[in-house]
C-alpha cells in the first residue's frame, strides 16, 4: 500500500521544528528513523497531515559523557550506539541490549530517541531507560523538562509527549562501582519483537545485595518495574535461591495479555526464567559469586 498524501518539510534546528509542531500540532508527525513509522504510514495506520523529517538536524546526534551522565541525543542512530566504545564501558546494559533490536539494517536506520517516543510494549531501549532511571528531555515552545521512565511511559504506543514536544536527548546515569546489568529476552525469530525481555541491575556490597533494579518488557503496556522483588533483594545474600525467589515474585505480579504468539501464563513462566538469569549474570558481573 502507498500512504496517504501528506506535506513535507525538513527543518534544519530544533527551534524551527518546534515552530512546526505549534503550527501543526495534532496533524504533525515527526520523521526520525522512520522504522515505525513508514510502516505505519504505508498501512494507512497514521494519517498525518504533515511530516516533519528532522534528519537534518546534527545537533540531536551525539554520545558525550557529562559529570555523572551518559548524554545521548535523540536522534543518534542505534548501530552508533552499538559500535561505540564510551556506550559499551560507560553505560553496558544500553550497549548489550541495543543489539536485540531488530537487525543491523533497522538499527543503522532506526534511533534511539525514535524507539522510545514510539514507546512499544515491547521494544527493548524502554526496559533499559526504566531500569537505569534514565532522565527523557523533552523540548517544547514553552521551555524543556526532564521526565522519569514513569512519566514519560503512559501505555500502550503512548508517552507524555505532546503534538507540540520533541524529545530531544536522554541521560543515563552512570552507575557506581560493584555494580552489574544485563539484558535477556526471548524472541519467536532473532531480530523479532521480544516475547518477554529483562534489564537487571545489581549493586553489590561485600557478598550482599546492596541494590538491584528490574524493569521486564513484553509483559504490559509499557516497561514494567519489579519493585517489590527489589525491595526483597536488597540486603539479601547473593544466592541462587534469593535471585529465584525474587524472580518468581516478580513475574508473579505481573499481568500480561494473552494473544496469538503466546499465553499470559507462558509470558509469566519466561519472565520468572529470565529475571534469575539476569540477576545473577548482573551479580557475577558486579564482581559477586553465586552461591
Amino acid at each position: 500500500m502507498k500512504p496517504a498524501p501528506f506535506r513535507y518539510v525538513a527543518p534544519r534546528s530544533v527551534d524551527e521544528t518546534l515552530a512546526l509542531l505549534a503550527e501543526h500540532g495534532a496533524e504533525g508527525k515527526i520523521l526520525a528513523g522512520g522504522q515505525s513509522l513508514v510502516p505505519l504510514l504505508n498501512m494507512r495506520l497514521a494519517r498525518p497531515q504533515v511530516i516533519v523529517d528532522i534528519n537534518g538536524i546534527r545537533s540531536l546526534a551525539y554520545i558525550r559523557r557529562k559529570d555523572d551522565h551518559l548524554h545521548v541525543g535523540a536522534l543518534t542512530r542505534q548501530r552508533a550506539v552499538e559500535e561505540s566504545a564510551t556506550v559499551r564501558r560507560q553505560v553496558p546494559l544500553l550497549w548489550e541490549a541495543i543489539r536485540f533490536v531488530g537487525h543491523p539494517q533497522i538499527r543503522t536506520r532506526g534511533t534511539v530517541g525514535g524507539s522510545l517516543a514510539h514507546a512499544d510494549p515491547s521494544a527493548e531501549l524502554p526496559a533499559v531507560a526504566a531500569a537505569l532511571d534514565a532522565e527523557l528531555v523533552v523540548r517544547s515552545p514553552s521551555g524543556e523538562r526532564a521526565l522519569s521512565p514513569g512519566e514519560f511511559f503512559a501505555g500502550y504506543l503512548t508517552t507524555a509527549l505532546e503534538p507540540t514536544d520533541l524529545l530531544t536527548e536522554i541521560r543515563f546515569p552512570l552507575l557506581p562501582e560493584r555494580t552489574g546489568t544485563a539484558f535477556v529476552e526471548v524472541a519467536r525469530r532473532h531480530g523479532d519483537f521480544a516475547l518477554v525481555g529483562v534489564a537487571a541491575v545489581v549493586r553489590r556490597s561485600d557478598g550482599t545485595i546492596a541494590e538491584a533494579r528490574l524493569a521486564f518488557t513484553g509483559v504490559g503496556p509499557g516497561p514494567v518495574r519489579a519493585r517489590g522483588a527489589e525491595g526483597r533483594l536488597a540486603g539479601s545474600a547473593g544466592t541462587s535461591r534469593v535471585f529465584a525467589d525474587a524472580a518468581r515474585e516478580a513475574a508473579a505480579r505481573l499481568d500480561p495479555e494473552s494473544e496469538i504468539h503466546a499465553t499470559a501464563q507462558y509470558r509469566r513462566d519466561v519472565a520468572a526464567t529470565l529475571a534469575r538469569r539476569a540477576l545473577e549474570l548482573a551479580w557475577q558481573r558486579s564482581g559477586g559469586r553465586t552461591r
